[in-house]
């Protein structure tokens, strides 16, 4: 089964779709799944996401799998065999190994209760998992327990690590416009620069903790010389380890950017807005209960993981646990376009959810 689990992550890093558009890996994963003896099988859920159903006829509890479609707006330079053929985008995150794990369970039916296994879209913006939680479709898979796995770089290959409480942190992106008035470049003082407020600004971000606030996008006025801008615009991520904590980190942003706009005219709108990740204490023991159980190695990690992953969306309807699973030490960063997912990591990773599994439903 591993080498076929391999293969298909091969196809499907060989043909990456970018958030919202996963309508060919959708497919893909739909017609893997048509082959198996599902209960239910759901497409076009919160936009292109994919979701086989097995059911005991059994009462007992539904434990949904997540596993993200989508890839990165990134050109690849990997320089494997099976390297992304869709120029400027890639799966560099590993979702199309997250894909093959979960398509490992396909097939499976509990000896009591449900099996759920979802392929979500649009992981990377946020989006998707609310979209998938707003799909009316998705109130008849509601399930009691969820779980997902994210490879990490850095981490011994095949180590396993969880905690209860925060797992990712929660994020957003601003997009700040700032609007003066263009002047003649001898004359900038009859006009009105965005310089200042940027540069205050910037200098504001940096006194931040690290990673609080990240500048990812500058842009000021025309290139050219005998013009004085008149507009700017910055993309600005915010990062904070809970729900609560980026609520704070909003309310003051935008209080000292009040304060500081030099009479310019500032428009802010949010993007790519993540819900921090916590792991419930009973869904995260399931998890290092089954870590122990298959002897696999307990990796030191220091929580809560940095980037954000939009998992957490669904710890308001059920009890969620995200854990990390070593994809080796000195393995390329995570949206690093040397990056790919290690196909070592399949076979653990089965493994992990199969015991999760057997000790909710066996």
């Amino acid at each position: 089964m591993t080498q076929d689990l391999i293969a298909l992550r091969h196809a499907l890093h060989r043909h990456p779709d970018i958030s919202g558009d996963e309508g060919n890996t959708a497919h893909m994963v739909a017609t893997a799944l048509r082959s198996t003896p599902a209960d239910l099988l759901v497409t076009d859920l919160g936009g292109h996401g994919v979701a086989a159903v097995y059911d005991s006829g059994q009462p007992g509890p539904t434990v949904m799998f997540r596993a993200e479609l989508d890839a990165l707006p990134i050109a690849e330079a990997s320089g494997v065999a099976h390297a992304s053929q869709r120029p400027g985008m890639a799966h560099l995150c590993g979702h199309d190994g997250h894909m093959a794990i979960l398509m490992g369970l396909a097939g499976t039916r509990p000896a009591r209760g449900r099996l759920v296994l979802l392929f979500q879209p649009a992981e990377e913006t946020g989006a998707g998992a609310r979209a998938v939680l707003a799909d009316p479709t998705f109130a008849a898979l509601r399930p009691d327990f969820a779980f997902a796995l994210h490879n990490m770089p850095g981490l011994p290959l095949g180590a396993v690590a969880v905690a209860a409480g925060p797992a990712s942190c929660a994020s957003v992106g601003w997009r700040i416009a700032v609007r003066g008035r263009e002047a003649h470049a001898a004359f900038p003082e009859t006009g009105q620069s965005p310089a200042p407020v940027l540069a205050r600004l910037v200098q504001h971000l940096a006194s931040l903790p690290v990673s609080t606030a990240t500048i990812c996008h500058l842009n000021m006025g025309a290139p050219a010389f005998g013009i004085a801008p008149g507009q700017a615009v910055a993309h600005v991520t915010l990062r904070a380890a809970s729900d609560t904590g980026l609520e704070a980190l909003e309310h003051d942003l935008r209080n000292w950017i009040a304060d500081n706009t030099g009479g310019l005219t500032l428009d802010i709108t949010r993007h790519d807005h993540f819900n921090a990740t916590l792991n419930d204490p009973e869904a995260a023991a399931h998890v290092e209960a089954a870590r122990d159980e298959l002897r696999i190695e307990k990796a030191a990690f220091n929580f809560p993981m940095r980037p954000s992953e939009d998992f957490g969306a669904f710890s308001a309807q059920a009890k969620c646990a995200l854990f990390f699973l070593g994809a080796g030490e000195a393995h390329p960063a995570l949206h690093d376009p040397a990056y790919d997912f290690p196909d070592a990591l399949i076979a653990p990773g089965l493994a992990m959810f199969r015991a999760i599994l057997a000790r909710l439903t066996g």
